[in-house]
């Protein structure tokens, strides 16, 4: 009786074994199946917003030099925009379309060896402007939770990126973010 009991389980055991080796074997072949080859790949189509139309051939439709493109650059600096405005306005009002195409840098670049770019990086004066704004909207509405809440968020997004500007050097060790200094800087 024993034997028999014996012999049942071993089929039984032997036929987990082998259910739970199956996907394992699976999982080997699929390892050792040939990797295609450079030529078997297909180039992959980009991605939303990965490439512009008609990025890479001559821009024959613009009418402006690369030396009539610096100036204005420069005038749109002057007049307070920030380079991705600034890339905006010279794609939508002077059709030109990759300012990197024409000048061999990008605007952030041309900026800085112009000494144009702001003190303070764009990035960081916008959140400064929204917590100004929402510090302006607490003085009037003392009890929006929820207003408290954003301004807290925004504040410590102020702070963690002035943490980084100061260790790139966008920014000088010393400087700190507080309502009075924002207020002052978005005057």
């Amino acid at each position: 009786m024993t034997k028999k009991i014996e012999e049942k389980t071993k089929e039984k055991i032997g036929h987990k074994a082998e259910a739970k080796t199956e996907p394992a074997k699976k999982k080997e072949e699929k390892k050792m199946a040939k990797k295609p080859a450079k030529e078997d790949i297909k180039e992959k189509e980009p991605k939303a917003g990965g490439r512009r139309e008609g990025a890479k051939g001559p821009f024959e439709w613009v009418e402006f030099k690369p030396k009539e493109i610096e100036e204005v650059i420069i005038n749109l600096a002057n007049s307070g925009y920030s380079a991705s405005q600034m890339g905006m306005v010279l794609r939508d009002q002077y059709g030109i379309p990759s300012v990197k195409k024409f000048l061999g840098k990008k605007i952030q670049q041309f900026l800085k060896e112009h000494k144009l770019l702001p003190e303070v990086p764009f990035e960081l004066l916008s959140l400064i402007r929204k917590s100004v704004q929402i510090e302006k909207h607490l003085k009037e509405n003392k009890k929006d939770t929820t207003a408290k809440m954003g301004l807290q968020l925004t504040v410590s997004k102020i702070r963690r990126l002035v943490k980084y500007y100061r260790k790139v050097g966008k920014l000088s060790p010393d400087w700190k973010y507080t309502s009075e200094r924002a207020a002052l800087l978005i005057k």
